[in-house]
């Protein structure tokens, strides 16, 4: 009897997934969105949602490459999915410090990024690392229909 390899078929049409490793450097923002940008391309998911799920994920990078308390060397995750309608971007690293956000002062040059994840995201939020130490934090917006 000839060996095949079963493939997991999706809950349901929309249900979709991708998710890279990559250094913990402040150029890592950078490669993610440009990840996202190929994923949405191929998931044929544009407009204003793209460009929201982008800064969104931009911000999320960026915190985890300046925040979390982790040895040098390790890598964080960035995974983008489609489920019950909605985007999630989520960014994990092996850091267990769940991000807070704060108010930044007039003068303070950053400490906004999670506050602009609030305000942009429909949810968002931070839950232990699935495989592994650490966290995932995540943001969701809705698809257009």
């Amino acid at each position: 009897m000839p060996a095949h390899t079963a493939t997991a078929q999706p809950a349901s049409p929309d249900m979709r997934e991708a998710q890279w490793q990559l250094p913990r450097t402040p150029r890592s923002a950078g490669h993610a969105r440009a990840l996202l940008r190929l994923q949405l391309t191929d998931w044929k998911i544009a407009c204003e949602v793209a460009d929201t799920a982008e800064l969104l994920l931009s911000e999320l990078v960026t915190n985890s490459v300046r925040h979390a308390r982790t040895p040098p060397g390790r890598e964080i995750g960035v995974r983008f999915a489609t489920y019950d309608g909605r985007l999630r971007v989520e960014v994990a690293d092996a850091s267990d410090h769940r991000p807070q956000p704060r108010e930044a002062a007039l003068e303070d040059e950053g400490g906004r990024g999670l506050a602009l994840v609030q305000s942009l995201a429909e949810r968002w939020g931070c839950c232990p690392r699935l495989h592994g130490i650490g966290k995932a934090t995540w943001a969701e917006l809705s698809l257009p229909r």
